[in-house]
């Protein structure tokens, strides 16, 4: 089951702006290690829950886990050979606005070499540049 919010204002909504960097969420705070984006853009439902999929498997039933994210901008889309106009499409898929300095996952309870390689294999499902950091470089 994809993360999608249970319910919204509005059905839709416009593509907004993208710019400045993370006003919040920068600072590791539940975990011991965390991935942070280097860049900025939209992370689906699908790529989160991909993400934490890879690292939970990592782990073994082993640490814990975060996710700092939530996708709640929904995206439409026309269908297929569709001609233009005719109003805006249905919302198709929900993404997460991610900008520069956002903390995206978040793992405690195991050492920092296995940290490191969950994060790595978490962080190739993102789609985005991200690094790895610590609570305590934070600070």
């Amino acid at each position: 089951m994809a993360l999608m919010p249970k319910r919204t204002k509005y059905r839709k909504m416009q593509r907004g702006s993208r710019a400045g960097m993370a006003k919040g969420g920068w600072i590791v705070h539940f975990g011991d290690f965390g991935i942070q984006a280097l860049e900025r853009g939209w992370i689906t439902a699908a790529q989160i829950e991909a993400c934490r999929v890879a690292i939970t498997r990592f782990f073994a039933r082993r640490g814990k886990v975060w996710i700092r994210i939530f996708p709640d901008k929904p995206v439409s889309r026309k269908p297929a050979e569709t001609r233009m106009g005719k109003g805006k499409g249905a919302v198709d898929h929900y993404v997460a606005v991610v900008k520069p300095g956002r903390i995206l996952m978040e793992v405690a309870n195991v050492p920092k070499d296995q940290a490191q390689m969950a994060l790595r294999l978490g962080a190739a499902k993102l789609g985005l540049r991200t690094r790895m950091v610590d609570r305590v470089e934070q600070v």
